[in-house]
């Protein structure tokens, strides 16, 4: 009988005699890459500590503030109906990770499923999108922190050399994050752990003493009547807007969703879990429930509160305000939620600058490996961890969050995100098409129909950003682009070992 492994071998080999940027790196040597003894990641991670990173990373400021605004200014009373109907299209590319995560169980995520199906230059194109899309992530999110960290004290940012503005606060949460994700995957699990109680705990409060207040008759009407919405002019419309001439809306079914487009960014971050697949017992079982098992914890907090908030208030009186969970209560007096919610934020954004933090060393860390950037890097210490990129990316992302202001780019991180989706989806037809002898832990159901509508959903989302996000994101791609000429294809681990 012929193995296999064998056969995979070869048909790696045969693929990298093809030369450049179509080399695939077979599953099989993948998982042997994560044996080597310098850059071998210490596995401590059960399932239990994957759902935890998933909440913690899900579950952030977005729950206290983009919930009120959404519904006041877009939605109405139907944006717990957006949640799931984002929780639907955000399911189905879990789905996809799930499969991935659970036959492939090695850092990097969909770099790294990219590299198997795809070919050298679209893992590198991923892997260079992921760089954009965590160091973005966690630099902006720390900087929101600092917000709330500010409002708790009554202090803020600094001014340094006359007009240098310095945020203090989410440099410190930076280094802090660092250091213990330097020590063990473990002793930030348990951090996550906390952290996430103490936010699941507030949440729990609003939701208790906002059904006090619950009427109803503020769900009426549960799809409002379509009203007309301003129209981005510019660079600044929509990519939709800009091809078709379409208008916006606010409310109705067209407000409807457009919200579940907005609210779908409330989930991203599930992904992240994947990253944490070579640091994991029992990875084929433990992913697919961590990555599943978050996502429909964090979709029954959002509808819960979306419920709550709803029905504590008429969505007229949310709308043009900027409005936050604590403008609802502000409406019946309780003003003293304000700062129960500011600490429920705080804890929720730890959590999240934590695990994006993760991801993006994990990331790098299997680029390192592969010798698309300096394997130097790919360096593993004394606790299992790559110190050294743990190090880089603190730094780098502290000097982002601690003097920039990021305005728009903020947008570039949903961009990312997405395209990263729409490539492991079509990565799990190609998969299972030229490996279908690879055991998974976990399949994807109805396939290619599941895939395919996680390809349709997440390019529609892709359609609603911004012309600008849009333009912004193709530049960063040419210049990854010639990263990858200049210095990846030429120091390609791949690439030295099919020429030996």
């Amino acid at each position: 009988m012929t193995n296999p492994s064998s056969q995979a071998d070869k048909a790696g080999d045969a693929s990298s005699r093809l030369g450049g940027f179509f080399r695939t790196k077979t599953i099989e040597q993948s998982i042997r890459d994560t044996d080597e003894p310098d850059s071998k990641l210490r596995k401590d991670l059960t399932a239990w500590d994957l759902t935890i990173f998933g909440v913690a990373v899900v579950v952030g400021a977005g729950i206290f503030t983009l919930t009120a605004r959404t519904a006041g200014d877009i939605s109405g009373p139907s944006i717990s109906l957006a949640f799931v109907f984002a929780a639907i299209a955000c399911g189905l590319t879990a789905l996809c990770y799930a499969e991935f995560a659970s036959t492939v169980p090695v850092a990097g995520s969909a770099y790294t499923y990219s590299y198997a199906t795809f070919g050298e230059l679209a893992a590198w194109i991923i892997g260079w999108d992921l760089i954009l899309e965590f160091a973005l992530a966690v630099s902006v999110v720390a900087k929101g922190w600092s917000q709330y960290l500010g409002e708790l004290l009554g202090t803020g940012p600094i001014t340094l050399f006359g007009s240098v503005t310095f945020d203090w606060g989410a440099v410190v949460l930076i280094a802090v994050l660092g250091v213990l994700l330097a020590t063990g995957t473990k002793v930030s699990s348990r951090v996550s752990a906390v952290a996430v109680a103490i936010k699941l705990g507030v949440i729990a409060l609003v939701i208790v003493v906002g059904l006090t207040y619950f009427k109803s008759s503020n769900l009426s009407p549960y799809i409002p009547p379509s009203e007309p919405g301003e129209r981005g002019q510019g660079l600044e419309q929509s990519l939709f807007s800009y091809l078709t001439g379409a208008g916006n809306s606010t409310y109705g079914w067209y407000g409807l969703l457009a919200a579940a487009s907005l609210v779908f960014f409330a989930f991203i971050g599930f992904d992240v879990v994947a990253t944490a697949a070579e640091e994991t017992k029992n990875p084929q079982r433990a992913l697919p429930r961590g990555i599943l098992g978050s996502l429909l914890i964090v979709t029954v907090l959002y509808v819960a509160v979306s419920l709550v908030l709803t029905g504590m208030v008429h969505y007229s009186e949310l709308a043009g305000k900027d409005a936050t969970l604590a403008t609802a209560f502000a409406i019946h007096g309780d003003t003293w939620v304000k700062n129960i919610i500011s600490i429920g934020a705080l804890a929720g954004l730890t959590t999240v600058v934590m695990v994006l933090y993760l991801g993006q060393t994990r990331v790098l860390f299997a680029m390192a490996r592969d010798g698309l950037l300096p394997r130097k890097l790919a360096h593993t210490g004394k606790h299992g961890t790559p110190v050294r990129i743990t190090a880089l990316v603190g730094v780098v992302c502290a000097v982002l969050a601690g003097f920039v202001d990021f305005g728009a780019l903020e947008a570039m991180v949903n961009i990312g995100t997405l395209f990263a989706f729409v490539m492991v989806a079509v990565g799990v037809l190609i998969l299972r098409r030229t490996r279908p002898d690879l055991p998974r832990g976990f399949r994807v159901p109805f396939v290619p129909l599941l895939p395919i509508l996680a390809v349709l959903s997440c390019l529609w989302l892709m359609l609603n950003l911004s012309v600008e996000t849009w333009l912004r994101f193709l530049v960063w791609m040419a210049i990854g682009v010639t990263v990858y000429f200049a210095y990846s294809r030429r120091n390609s681990m791949l690439r030295k070992t099919s020429a030996t």
